[in-house]
């Protein structure tokens, strides 16, 4: 592996942990952990913000739907799926119950996301447009790369395991009507049934090998049919061409598709020094695609029921950044999003089509404010920050770990952790970095 992908891998590592640590006490993650602890099994594998374990399947169930709960997970655009979340929580799980070292969690989590991402590039947009989640629908594939990788199964093994995944590929967008918890629990419990598959397949159980391309395969069921060339190109890229470079990692806890927008607002307040009660309209240029989810029904994203519901906002996100200068967590808690002030603005937040723009392939904010003083002003951004043209810097990526962690750790637990993630590549065993992330006993 490159240099670069490893040091990348190190960084979706840091940036899951925290994003995982800061769901543990919120109330899906409660919930997910406590099913987690009640399907027990052998306990081989962590459940993160916790002192408990489970069997690597169960650990990972809850494990992943906690690092992808809080929308602040990384992104692929053009297959729009969220990686790390499952990659890294897998990878650690099976880590643990394999006693692997910190190299090889390190490869199993990139062997996830570049199965990931091609399983998705195979059919950018596709998987949306007929109602599902394609992080759902991708996830038990990049699970069971990364555990079949740490369970040392043989080509055929894999095979089968890749087929059964096919059967257990699920996740509808359904979510987006009212803001209930699906989307959260989509990679928890996808990863959860790749690591299954990668069990049944030791065990002799088998799966179509044409689990993707077949008449009755995943691209046909799920989106329609799928272009041979492109998924032939995708396959013979690996190991050349390096998808986890793509990534980019969110500065946001919300939907990657709305945040250069949010930018753009940013950029607007900070310096044009606009006060909210100046504002007349907001008009944002859009692609078809992103439509249904940050769009419409306009009037139910102008004021959403609650704060997951407010991540798939634009109208809102929009008008904290305006009204508050912000979009942090607390900006997602439910009384958040019934602040009167922020949701005035997010009355006058509107969209045009923009044929130009193309998506899944270009995430791009355009924004423009009309301000009762008779002025306009515009702003445009053509990628998300956090990707590969504006990475967030190392700093930004500490800042935000610690920001997230401290929500369940100690300071001295904080920074432990990222300095057994900044080891990883030296090959330590994984037993550091999973004391650093145990919940202390405040009895002992």
């Amino acid at each position: 592996m490159p240099a670069p992908a490893v040091a990348t891998a190190a960084d979706l590592v840091l940036d899951t942990l925290g994003n995982a640590l800061a769901a543990a006490r919120d109330d899906f993650g409660v919930a997910v952990l406590d099913v987690a602890r009640a399907l027990g099994g052998r306990p081989e594998s962590s459940l993160l913000g916790t002192r408990d374990h489970a069997a690597a399947a169960n650990a990972v169930l809850a494990n992943a739907t906690l690092a992808h709960g809080l929308d602040f997970d990384d992104t692929r655009e053009d297959a729009i799926v969220h990686t790390s979340c499952v990659a890294v929580t897998t990878a650690l799980a099976v880590g643990e119950a394999t006693h692997a070292t910190g190299r090889g969690l390190l490869e199993a989590a990139i062997a996830a996301v570049e199965v990931m991402c091609r399983v998705g590039l195979a059919v950018p947009g596709a998987l949306h447009a007929r109602h599902f989640h394609p992080t759902a629908i991708t996830a038990s594939f990049a699970a069971a790369a990364a555990a079949g990788k740490l369970y040392r199964l043989s080509e055929t093994e894999l095979t089968h395991a890749f087929g059964i995944c096919g059967s257990q590929a699920s996740g509808i967008i359904e979510y987006l009507a009212d803001g209930s918890w699906t989307k959260r629990l989509h990679p928890g419990w996808n990863a959860h049934a790749g690591v299954i598959a990668t069990h049944l397949a030791r065990a002799g159980f088998t799966g179509p090998a044409t689990v993707f391309e077949g008449t009755h395969g995943l691209y046909q069921a799920f989106a329609g049919g799928h272009d041979a060339a492109k998924l032939d190109a995708l396959l013979a890229s690996f190991g050349r061409e390096w998808e986890i470079a793509q990534l980019t990692l969110k500065p946001y806890p919300c939907g990657s598709i709305a945040q250069p927008y949010m930018d753009c607002a940013a950029r607007l307040r900070v310096e044009h020094g606009i006060r909210p009660d100046a504002i007349r309209g907001i008009r944002c240029k859009t692609s078809p695609g992103p439509v249904p989810r940050l769009w419409e029904p306009l009037a139910a994203k102008h004021a959403p029921p609650n704060g997951y519901a407010a991540k798939f906002s634009l109208p809102y996100l929009i008008a904290s950044i305006l009204v508050r200068g912000r979009a942090s967590l607390a900006e997602f808690a439910d009384p958040a999003v019934h602040d009167p002030d922020v949701l005035r603005v997010a009355k006058l937040v509107t969209y045009e089509l923009d044929p130009t723009i193309d998506y899944p392939r270009q995430f791009v904010g355009d924004v423009t404010i009309a301000l009762a003083d008779g002025r306009t002003l515009h702003a445009r951004q053509d990628r998300p920050r956090g990707g590969p043209d504006a990475p967030l810097t190392r700093a930004e990526l500490e800042a935000k770990f610690r920001g997230n962690a401290a929500l369940v750790l100690p300071e001295r637990q904080v920074e432990r952790v990222i300095r057994h993630v900044d080891d990883l590549s030296n090959d330590p065993p994984l037993t550091g970095l999973v004391s650093a992330l145990t919940m202390e006993d405040p009895h002992a």
